[in-house]
């Protein structure tokens, strides 16, 4: 540095001369290298024992599956103990006191917050503090006012251009059920009218036909055999089909309105004629009794008829409901008021035994009914009135939930609240009792320190009558969640109507019915010690719709099972949506002691243990092969009996469509088994806390295999949906297209089969094995 000279401004400034320092130790560049490199190894090691704790569950792997029992055990208590308590906690005291309380009074869908808020703050006392409720709003009915009556013509032969002036009333219809000093909820005010959700307002006068059971074929039969049906009223029976496909095809076919009544036949062995008294006297039935029920077109999409494929919430844009619902007027009446109508045809058209074999067996000949179909003369109409109040209107869903260590992976219960009359002892109240006792039980296990390992998700659902409202608004509301961490939706909708257990599900939880049936003790042992699975045929049925597992097995492609016990021939009648199906009859001819309803809280809740506890999900891939296999068959044997035009050939469609099952069957039997042997190495397997990479390797495992079950159900989900009904999106399940209730399998083939459409059998066939071949790949 040069030299500055020195003045009074200038800082004093010398030239320093600085002499590199000497190395403090030899070889100090290796020493830092190797410094670095010890310090990385250590960062690496410490990481290696922190990330396998967040990638695997909460629970300890060490002890969370007792290998001993080589089942799963659950944190903080024994898997077998959780069994036990599910089984002993269930109290009839309790569930008739459930019982009571919600058929005290009338609660339709959107009138029932207080039953809400109680529902919610009982499931908190049991122990499930995450409860709330969840709001909608949905497009409903409500009933105004009604009428039906037989008119008669004063002077014969001018019927046809006869004014009301001209007629007489030969017969007005009650359309009310009768009060029963017996029965305090046929007294409850206010009383709910007969009426049907959905119904179409209107004030006809018209001709009437006499139209079985309002089928699809009943409706071909009258067809074929040239009776007139433009512009008449129908009148039909309950049963064999869902009742709003019985307007669907009539309005099809030009008729006016539809009037539908309980037909004895239907009562089995208890009947008048067979020496049994009606109730509340004995267990026939009521003459006065009156069926509500909706009349949307349950097959063509459920959830709010504004709202399809999204949820009812304020402020949304609303569609035109038309397209889900009659335009047609239509009534619910007893058998009662249907005798005078009935009779009044006698001697008219062709009787119903002139018919096949699914018109016979009538249940009121001994009233003087003779079954003819009609149409009535021109001087003898029916006046049907209806007039319904059309509304948007909050409803309430109450959802309860029980976090699991495992978040992503979540297991359903539901079952609905509201009901069509005060009481629905059965229907749905005896479901809703044994919900309240599974969530009770769960809240034992809880108190004793239980922690889950896969989340519960418990639901009270509102508005199901009308059109399966709150469950279907939730799930397409929370569809993105549902479609990545559900694993199984367990619904139970009337818990007992009769002694015969019955239920319907996904062939992937075959294996977890089975195995609760087997776990509990029957209500109606013939043997000593026999349990629901001895006593029981072990018929799974397919899954349809009618209740509110639709949306989820049926929309969103989350397996679902519905529980019930139903009536056999020898059982009282049970009221089905009348003022009879009440407390009272309930506890003097329907679950006396209440011992079913106890029996499905068990079922329930072992059911939902066994998924919610296993460490790889109770799953049976290969059940839903074989079942994919019978169905195929089924399939092709329908298309054998419809027959074929001569440019169809079905052969090819059935040959891929096997080819197809059988390659996922070949995955199906490879998968279970490794899920087999995972399950194995969870169980029994003792990896050492330092070999850390085992560990994680094994977590990953059972995420991918879990992975495996929980998404193949959504594999066989067709985005565009069926055809004229794209709000179903599932190509193996569906409510068949004139039935509703029951299940169709390959619905778009089938539907496709039945209209002779080879275009449509042809790219049917291909989209179903597309979707087989699909749900193949995700077991790889």
């Amino acid at each position: 540095m040069e030299r500055q000279p020195h003045h009074e401004q200038t800082p004093l400034l010398t030239t320093v001369h600085v002499v590199p320092q000497p190395p403090r130790y030899r070889h100090s560049t290796l020493r830092r290298f190797c410094t670095i490199a010890l310090s990385t190894t250590l960062i690496i090691v410490v990481a290696a024992f922190l990330i396998p704790v967040n990638w695997l569950p909460h629970h300890d792997w060490d002890h969370s599956w007792n290998s001993d029992e080589a089942r799963p055990a659950s944190q903080g208590i024994a898997y077998r103990e959780l069994q036990e308590i599910l089984l002993k906690t269930p109290d009839a005291a309790k569930a008739r006191q459930w019982s009571q309380y919600y058929t005290a009074g009338p609660h339709l869908a959107g009138k029932n917050l207080t039953q809400a808020l109680w529902t919610r703050e009982r499931w908190q006392d049991f122990g499930v503090p995450d409860s709330n409720i969840v709001t909608y709003d949905v497009y409903l009915n409500y009933p105004l006012d009604h009428r039906l009556a037989l008119l008669e013509s004063r002077q014969k032969g001018v019927g046809d251009q006869a004014t009301g002036k001209d007629y007489d009333i030969k017969y007005e219809c009650k359309l009310e059920e009768d009060t029963l000093p017996e029965d305090p909820t046929t007294n409850t005010e206010p009383r709910v009218p007969t009426f049907h959700g959905y119904s179409a307002n209107g004030d006809v006068t018209a001709q009437y036909v006499y139209v079985n059971f309002g089928t699809f074929w009943d409706f071909d039969d009258l067809v074929k055999a040239n009776v007139s049906l433009q512009g008449k009223i129908a009148i039909a029976k309950y049963g064999r089909g869902f009742r709003g496909l019985k307007l669907m095809r009539a309005q099809e076919l030009g008729m006016v309105g539809v009037v539908i009544y309980s037909d004895p036949q239907e009562d089995g062995d208890i009947t008048e004629p067979n020496g049994y008294k009606t109730y509340p006297d004995g267990p026939a039935r009521n003459p006065s009794s009156a069926q509500r029920g909706s009349v949307s077109f349950l097959t063509k999409g459920v959830g709010d008829p504004t709202t399809m494929g999204y949820p009812s919430k304020p402020g949304v844009p609303r569609q035109d409901p038309s397209h889900n619902l009659p335009f047609i007027p239509s009534v619910p009446i007893s058998y009662q008021d249907a005798l005078p109508l009935l009779q009044a045809l006698n001697g008219h058209g062709p009787q119903a035994k002139d018919f096949n074999e699914y018109w016979q067996g009538g249940g009121l000949g001994y009233k003087n009914v003779s079954y003819n179909i009609g149409p009535s003369p021109s001087s003898l109409k029916l006046n049907l009135m209806n007039k319904q109040e059309y509304i948007t209107t909050p409803i309430w869903n109450v959802i309860g939930i029980i976090n699991g260590s495992l978040a992503d992976e979540v297991v359903i219960l539901g079952n609905h609240r509201d009901a069509w009359i005060a009481g629905g002892a059965a229907d749905p109240h005896s479901g809703t009792a044994a919900l309240d006792e599974v969530i009770r039980s769960f809240g034992q296990a809880l108190e004793q320190g239980w922690k889950p390992l896969r989340t519960i998700v418990f639901a009270s659902w509102d508005g199901e009558e009308h059109n399966l409202l709150g469950s279907t608004e939730w799930v397409e509301e929370y569809l993105p969640w549902l479609s990545n961490a559900a694993v199984a939706y367990l619904n139970v909708d009337v818990a007992y109507r009769g002694p015969e257990f019955v239920t319907r599900a996904s062939p992937l939880l075959h294996k977890a019915i089975y195995e609760a049936t087997s776990m509990v003790q029957s209500p109606n042992q013939t043997v000593a010690g026999q349990t629901v699975r001895d006593v029981w045929n072990g018929h799974i049925k397919t899954i349809g719709s009618g209740s509110d597992f639709t949306a989820f097995q049926d929309f969103a492609g989350i397996p679902s099972v519905a529980l019930s016990h139903r009536s056999t021939a020898q059982s009282p009648v049970y009221h089905y949506h009348s003022n009879y199906d009440s407390f009272h009859w309930m506890e003097k001819f329907g679950d006396k002691h209440w011992q079913y309803h106890l029996t499905t809280a068990k079922l329930w809740a072992l059911t939902a243990a066994s998924l919610i506890e296993n460490p790889i999900i109770h799953f049976s891939a290969t059940d839903y092969a074989k079942a994919l296999v019978s169905y195929v068959e089924e399939t092709e044997a329908k298309a054998n009996k419809t027959g074929t035009s001569e440019s169809m050939d079905y052969q090819a469609a059935f040959r891929s469509l096997e080819a197809a099952v059988e390659r996922l069957h070949n995955a199906t039997v490879r998968f279970d088994q490794h899920a087999a042997l995972v399950q194995e190495q969870v169980e029994h397997g003792r990896i050492p806390w330092w070999k850390w990479w085992q560990k994680v390797q094994l977590s990953m495992e059972v995420k991918k295999t879990n992975d495996g079950y929980k998404y193949l159900e959504r594999q066989f989900l067709h985005e565009d949906g069926l055809d004229g009904r794209s709000w179903f999106k599932h190509t193996v399940f569906a409510p068949g297209r004139w039935t509703g209730y029951a299940g169709a399998t390959f619905p778009g083939l089938v539907e496709a089969i039945e209209d002779k459409n080879a275009t449509a059998v042809e790219k049917w066939s291909k989209i179903i094995a597309g979707r087989i071949d699909a749900a193949t790949l995700s077991l790889k």
